[in-house]
């Protein structure tokens, strides 16, 4: 009796891999035209945070110049940013580093 012959496994194509979607952010950009208690109501309504997770991010926009204030998927964040455009803010997408 022989034993049977080896099996050969093809090695995965990567380029057949799928990757998860990364996770995007949403930035919120400074601007000369918001009041910031504004900015900290809009956090409120629109994400629904505290207010005190709405004043800090309000203050990272205005000390830092921005503040990453969602994150998700890439139609979720443009989802996002379309409504931050809709309350007057300056908001912007961006892919989150790995």
């Amino acid at each position: 009796m022989t034993a049977p012959s080896p099996v050969e496994l093809d090695e995965p194509d990567l380029d057949d891999l799928t990757v998860p979607d990364t996770p995007w952010i949403t930035i919120v950009w400074n601007d000369p035209v918001n009041l910031m208690s504004y900015v900290t109501y809009v956090f409120q309504t629109y994400f629904g945070y505290s207010k005190k997770k709405s004043e800090k991010l309000m203050l990272e926009v205005h000390r830092d110049g921005k503040s990453a204030v969602s994150s998700g998927t890439r139609e979720e964040m443009e989802r996002d940013v379309s409504a931050m455009h809709e309350y007057g803010l300056w908001a912007t997408l961006e892919k989150q580093d790995a």
